[in-house]
């Protein structure tokens, strides 16, 4: 892989993974389990509304 190639698509792939264990640790657990699928989830919200205040 190229480093431009890892650059553009690090952070992307990162919440997309934050995203899915986000959503397997609501699906399966409780009580802290859903605590942290909450912080998981909330994640990539935050980062896209920090981004779109931005610009």
């Amino acid at each position: 892989m190229t480093r431009a190639l890892i650059r553009v698509w690090s952070w992307p792939a990162t919440l997309g993974l934050l995203t899915m264990a986000g959503l397997l640790m609501a699906l399966v657990g409780d009580g802290w389990w859903d605590r942290l699928s909450t912080l998981a989830l909330a994640v990539p919200v935050v980062v896209g509304g920090w981004h779109a205040l931005r610009r």
